[in-house]
């Protein structure tokens, strides 16, 4: 066998390994719980709650360049360690507690929000009402439905799973949790309704 194609066999045989040992989510070999069963429908347009939800909207655009804001901005990309850090009362990263990086890669609820999330194609609301918001206004993230809120529902369950991690701080962490979900309408990028499903979600 030439150099080549035994590179070549190394490459593909250490690709199929990886692609073996790679953590399959807990919720990956069994029936997703049906979100469209559990949540409420997003409110229809014109209703007294998406009137609310719109009139919300408006008004935090007055928070713009805030410290609110600007934690809403961080809320966006942070990690989930950077995010509870003042929560948790430490700043951990995955090479100090590789175990529960591990435990929140698995317990990602992203494909039962997706399927809600397309099966809604809810607006998200700043393409109704042109303003402001803390990230910026990507195809993806106009594609990607407003109802419910993804990143509500991943730090609400971050929050769930340390507080049991840590039961010292669980006031701490859960009133994090709770306003990392409000940065989504803060910053503009949801509704409040959709805020609000996203905690029933995770």
């Amino acid at each position: 066998m030439s150099a080549r194609r035994l590179l070549l066999a190394l490459l593909v045989g250490g690709a199929l390994v990886a692609a073996a040992e790679t953590p399959q989510p807990y919720l990956a070999s069994v029936p997703l719980p049906d979100l469209t069963r559990i949540l409420p429908p997003p409110p229809a347009p014109g209703s007294p709650r998406n009137i609310a939800d719109r009139a919300l909207f408006r008004q935090t655009r007055a928070l713009e360049g805030s410290k609110r804001w600007q934690i809403a901005t961080r809320d966006v990309t942070d990690d989930r360690f950077t995010t509870f850090a003042c929560a948790i009362g430490m700043q951990l990263d995955a090479k100090t507690v590789p175990a529960t990086l591990r435990v929140f890669a698995l317990a990602g609820g992203g494909a039962m929000v997706d399927r809600v999330k397309q099966g809604y194609a809810t607006r998200r609301p700043y393409l109704t009402d042109d303003a402001p918001i803390c990230e910026p206004k990507t195809a993806h993230l106009a594609s990607n439905g407003d109802y419910p809120s993804g990143h509500t529902t991943n730090g609400w369950s971050t929050a769930l799973l340390l507080a049991e991690l840590m039961p010292e701080r669980a006031t701490e962490i859960l009133a994090r949790g709770r306003s990392y979900g409000e940065s989504r309408y803060i910053c503009g990028s949801h509704s409040a309704s959709a805020v609000e499903a996203g905690f029933m979600a995770g």
